[in-house]
């Protein structure tokens, strides 16, 4: 019998000693249940998203000394940590010390697994370099260390060996992206069970949120449990950790498979842990009963992963309090109430800034959102600022100091909505969070983010954009799930719910005259998702295509025949999508460059997720050729 505890930890970024504090605190909680083994996360010392903090000799040094703090606990224990390996003899490709991110297997005091591999510990074989991940900009693969050793990758897949009660027992160790292989030419674990027999399979992991994804895991590790015939055990951590313009929450959501591939235990998400579970290795844990785990595709998981990330990051940088600009429409009601359910409504003050361009019914609503989640509650009109400014800009000279001619500038009406959106923000907005001791949001969503529908200084300021990972429908979804599960009431107004989204910076938008944003939510919603979640990005030639053999509908998965309700002509329709085409790849890149950080959920989240670059629209030949045959 194995008796193990799994150390599902918080993980803090670039804080060795803190998390070495934590794990020395889970080891003795292990000793206390008599556990053979604990097991840490991948990177639990040091952390995992950390930019270029890796190129600190100093910070590597640190991480290795609280590295051997871990390894001198494992008497009478074993130990199991992710952590930064350096070969400090050796350089990487960067020319810099080579590291390696790397699984430890301590017990009595010593490292075990030199008797038949290079070091004592075990490198990660797949390195990922997608997403968020940038593995190979600072560490070395086991494949590298392969071809430079010119001995074959299988040969160095070599179990890690360990004495339990006087038996031996092999362990399969990998890290993370080993066990996601599928589109890899190669599979760790199946090389590792050649080398085996494996007796168990340990998968350490620092894997973020993203709505599904668990679904998935627990799909292809089953699978891997089954194929190697014995127990697969996934340890995964909890907080959260950043890339600089894109937040991660990280769930844990660690598991134990039997060797038939069932769920025999878990841990609950987003909860730091320490979970023991005994096994049978005789039997590969069958006689531990199946169970199942919670689906994590539901609005219930996104709810969970953002209340954490909120939580987590306002208290990392120092934020207790928050100052929401709130238009009586669905974002910012959204916004206002997970504020306010974390920090509590007394710490969240609600700003309404009418201009002449808004209704009575959303100067209402912002007051009834303020009434319902009893937060403090302001209105500071802005139109006098906004005159006064437009005044300013058109009657003040511009003087050509050559001739000493003057001429003055015109405001146009589009000028004059972002004069507007600006005023509100970088005027109102920061300026009362200073008053107020906090920080001012971006209630942005991921509709509006990916073609610049808001206002650079405006509305896309704030120093967290929470809801900008979610579209729109999402959105909406998200605040029927507040009222219904989170506070038991409509403390978000119905009619935020079913008013038309609308900017109201012109008399163009009137809500009440049912006028509001270009976006058709509907059909635009999955439009602008298949152009930047797609796993295959969809460009216009791809609309095109599909538009054009009926079939646009059922790729991107909006309603069917919604463009037949929408547009009359194929012209209508080309001229749609290259409208939102241009400013997607066009000015919206430069906004989303400076735009706040964004608290990811989904698949493919904009910041380091999606690295972009600001070269503007572009048209394939085939495109061009497609809209030519369609408009003649």
């Amino acid at each position: 019998m194995l008796k193990i505890a799994l150390g599902q930890m918080e993980v803090i970024p670039g804080r060795p000693s803190d998390n070495f504090q934590t794990m020395l605190s889970i080891i003795q909680e292990a000793r206390q249940h008599n556990c053979h083994m604990v097991i840490f996360p991948e990177m639990a010392i040091p952390g995992y998203l950390l930019g270029d903090t890796w190129e600190q000799p100093a910070f590597l040094r640190d991480c290795e000394y609280y590295g051997n703090k871990i390894i001198e606990a494992s008497n009478h224990i074993i130990i199991v940590f992710g952590n930064v390996a350096v070969d400090w003899k050796k350089c990487g490709d960067d020319g810099r010390v080579r590291k390696y991110n790397a699984v430890f297997v301590a017990q009595n005091g010593q490292l075990q697994g030199a008797d038949n591999f290079p070091y004592p510990f075990r490198i990660k074989t797949l390195l990922p370099n997608y997403r968020e991940f940038d593995d190979t900009r600072h560490f070395f693969s086991l494949r590298k260390l392969a071809m430079e050793r010119q001995e074959k990758l299988e040969d160095l897949l070599q179990p890690v060996t360990v004495q339990i009660d006087g038996k031996s027992c092999k362990l399969g160790c990998i890290l993370c992206e080993d066990g996601w292989s599928d589109d890899y030419s190669i599979s760790p674990i199946k090389l590792l069970q050649q080398n085996g027999p494996l007796n168990i399979i340990i998968n350490i992991s620092s894997s973020p949120y993203t709505l599904n994804k668990n679904n998935k895991r627990n799909r292809v590790f089953s699978e891997q449990a089954r194929y190697a015939g014995v127990p697969l055990i996934y340890v995964n951590n909890v907080g959260l950790q950043n890339n600089g313009k894109t937040l991660y929450t990280f769930d844990g959501f660690s598991t134990v498979y039997n060797g038939q591939g069932d769920v025999v235990a878990y841990c609950p998400p987003f909860i730091a842990l320490t979970q023991t579970i005994t096994l049978d290795l005789q039997t590969k844990g069958l006689e531990l009963p199946p169970i199942t785990t919670p689906n994590d595709h539901d609005m219930k998981s996104i709810y969970t992963a953002l209340r954490y990330g909120i939580e987590k990051f306002t208290a990392a940088i120092g934020i207790r309090r928050v100052v929401i600009g709130i238009s009586g429409g669905i974002d910012s009601a959204v916004s206002a109430a997970l504020y306010a359910d974390i920090l509590g409504p007394q710490n969240v003050l609600l700003v309404n800034m009418p201009s002449q361009f808004n209704s009575e019914t959303t100067k209402g609503l912002a007051a009834e959102l303020a009434r319902n989640l009893g937060c403090l509650y302001t209105v500071m009109p802005i139109q006098e600022t906004v005159d006064y400014t437009i005044k300013q800009i058109s009657e003040t000279p511009i003087i050509n100091l050559a001739d000493s001619s003057e001429t003055k500038l015109s405001v146009s009406p589009f000028v004059t909505e972002n004069i507007q959106a600006r005023d509100r923000s970088s005027r109102i907005l920061a300026g009362i969070a200073a008053a107020f001791g906090g920080g001012f949001t971006c209630n942005a969503n991921k509709t509006e983010t990916t073609v610049g529908y808001s206002t650079l200084y405006g509305d896309q300021s704030g120093f967290l954009a929470a809801l900008s990972d979610l579209w729109k429908h999402q959105v909406y979804a998200l605040a029927v799930y507040l009222n219904e599960q989170v506070f038991g009431r409509a403390v978000i107004p119905q009619r935020s719910i079913d008013i038309v989204p609308s900017a109201e910076l012109s008399f163009e938008q009137a809500v009440d005259e049912g006028k509001g944003d270009p976006i058709i939510y509907p059909y635009h919603d999955y439009l602008f998702k298949s152009f930047m979640e797609h796993w295959h990005r969809a460009t216009p030639e791809d609309i095109l295509t599909w538009y054009k053999e009926g079939i646009l509908e059922e790729r991107i998965g909006c309603e069917p025949q919604v463009t037949k309700k929408i547009f009359a002509t194929p012209a209508d329709f080309i001229n749609d999508l290259e409208r939102w085409w241009k400013l997607y790849t066009g000015m919206a890149v430069a906004k989303r460059i400076q735009a706040p950080p964004v608290l990811a959920v989904s698949r493919r989240a904009y910041g380091f997720d999606h690295r972009e670059a600001q070269n503007g629209p572009y048209y394939t030949a085939k495109y061009l050729a497609m809209k030519q045959e369609l408009l003649q």
